[in-house]
């Protein structure tokens, strides 16, 4: 049941964030003079759809019979009829149309995959007035980066907003305003103790807090493993929290039973540090959450920053480890081609996909709280951004890169190229995306 509540969540999360991109086509696209013709919620079938009067700027629904003359971009024409009211009946029918064509269709589909911008003259090669390829290079730029900004604002909103209510701590080094911030850490949980280990002989019980250890305040599960390997085969203390029942004294039979929280010093002796374990415990991941105030647009900002050089930064290494792992395969020496192997192994453990995330991301997240999920989706705004940045022809940035080297080169990009050179690489990417579906779906039922 919770995977499939994540997985609703995961879509209509996703889902979200698209349209967010493509309203920010939308707005730049109206701001620059371009003419929209139909913003769509979903893909088509359409469910519904209405259309704004370009003259009376009012809105109504538009019947299944006018959706096949949406978006006819040639002149209406209207021949002499021979009489008045055949010709007032062509009039009318002609001014209907060009309605429909001149005026901003919005619809509702029925594939609720994400939505669509369709603006006129997508094509660079149309020149007619209000379309996008009569815009100048400074207008299309704007246009084309519309939705990748549209999409870190929706980070930096969300991040403003959590580090208002309390945001999770995730990345080491997580960006803070430390003159502002309060961090609330839950204790280390004890989820597990190994039968014969030195926390079994101990007396550590499932359910325990680990507090202290040889009086060192506890962060996180990162601090006992490091402070273990720092005492390995030594004898240390560890100061935890257990709720126990103490029975009440009393005169009724039975006596009732109260629990209480009850701080204990335990003393371990570790394994060996070749041991297969030091303690001997599992660990439930603690939570930490930070909270600011007046600084919580800055810690918006800046995570988002943050986030988003990381992100480019593990795209270049994953690009470095695909390329450099391909080259040295083909080395005659048995360990560099191992370190190759290795290289790109990592690359596919490394790249999740849609499986990936809607299967396993989102019902975790949805299931660790809502800001822990505010917090996921933040985070994919934030590579949706990067992603369509790249100058790979299919993507925003591409096309971008792809309309500034013609207009460097002086050359009239035409409609056949543009297209041909978008659809090999959108070929490329749904390749890509099939082989990481395949690599999500085998460590699904791995």
């Amino acid at each position: 049941m919770d995977i499939f509540v994540g997985v609703i969540v995961g879509l209509i999360v996703l889902m979200i964030l698209v349209i967010a991109h493509e309203f920010g086509h939308f707005i730049m696209s109206r701001r620059n003079g371009v003419r929209v013709l139909e913003f769509g919620i979903g893909f088509p079938p359409r469910a519904v759809a209405w259309i704004k009067d370009p003259k009376t700027h009012k809105w109504r629904k538009l019947k299944k019979s006018e959706w096949q003359t949406i978006n006819i971009t040639k002149t209406v024409g209207v021949e002499k009829s021979t009489s008045d009211a055949e010709n007032k009946k062509a009039l009318a029918s002609a001014e209907d149309k060009k309605i429909i064509r001149d005026g901003l269709v919005f619809s509702i589909n029925w594939l609720p995959i994400g939505g669509f911008c369709q603006m006129d003259g997508e094509s660079a090669e149309d020149t007619r007035p209000g379309t996008f390829g009569k815009a100048n290079f400074w207008k299309k730029t704007k246009i084309l980066f519309g939705g990748v900004m549209m999409n870190w604002l929706v980070a930096f909103i969300i991040f403003t907003v959590l580090a208002w209510v309390g945001m999770p701590t995730f990345l080491e080094g997580q960006f803070t305003v430390d003159a502002d911030t309060r961090v609330v850490q839950d204790p280390v949980k004890v989820k597990k103790v190994h039968e014969g280990s030195p926390a079994e002989k101990a007396g550590f019980k499932e359910g325990d807090l680990v507090l202290k250890i040889n009086g060192e305040v506890v962060k996180d599960g990162y601090d006992i493993t490091s402070i273990n390997k720092t005492h390995a085969g030594e004898e240390v203390e560890y100061t935890i929290q257990r709720m126990e029942e103490t029975t009440v004294y009393c005169i009724t039979d039975p006596c009732p039973k109260t629990v209480n929280e009850v701080e204990k010093t335990l003393t371990a002796t570790l394994n060996s540090a070749d041991a297969d374990y030091l303690l001997g415990i599992s660990m439930e991941s603690s939570e930490s959450v930070a909270y600011s105030t007046w600084s919580a647009p800055i810690v918006g900002a800046g995570l988002t920053l943050q986030l988003t050089g990381e992100t480019f930064k593990g795209l270049g290494e994953l690009v470095w480890n695909l390329i450099s792992g391909t080259f040295r395969q083909f080395s005659f020496d048995d360990a560099t081609r191992e370190s190759g192997r290795e290289a790109i192994e990592t690359v596919g453990d490394s790249v999740t996909g849609p499986v990936g995330i809607i299967g396993v991301l989102f019902p975790s997240f949805t299931a660790a709280g809502p800001s822990n999920l505010a917090f996921l989706a933040a985070l994919i705004s934030v590579s949706l951004a990067c992603m369509n940045v790249l100058p790979i022809p299919a993507l925003d940035g591409g096309r971008w890169l792809l309309i500034g080297i013609y207009k460097l080169r002086k050359k009239k990009l035409t409609k056949e190229t543009e297209e041909k050179i978008v659809a090999r690489a959108f070929m490329v990417l749904l390749a890509l995306i099939v082989i990481v579906t395949v690599l999500d779906i085998t460590r699904f039922f791995r």
